[in-house]
């Protein structure tokens, strides 16, 4: 692992705004273009709860094999 981020976010946003924003929050500190949501993404990620972008997810090209993001709940 060369990077890691953790985004908490205690807003009032929906669960799929909150990972979102993570998402964009992560391009930003890692300065990538924002990956794109594929059908197998979005279907791996409703399965484990985690989603990996590959350089398929980028218009651009990006200096690491994934970009990895793990949803973790607290309660």
């Amino acid at each position: 692992m060369l990077h890691d981020l953790v985004v908490e976010d205690d807003s009032e946003e929906t669960r799929t705004h909150k990972i979102f924003n993570a998402v964009d929050k992560a391009s930003y500190e890692f300065d990538t273009s924002k990956p794109v949501w594929l059908d197998s993404t979005i279907r791996d990620f409703k399965r484990h709860g985690k989603a990996r972008f590959t350089q398929d997810n980028f218009v651009d090209e990006v200096p690491f094999d994934y970009l990895e993001i793990h949803v973790l709940d607290e309660d």
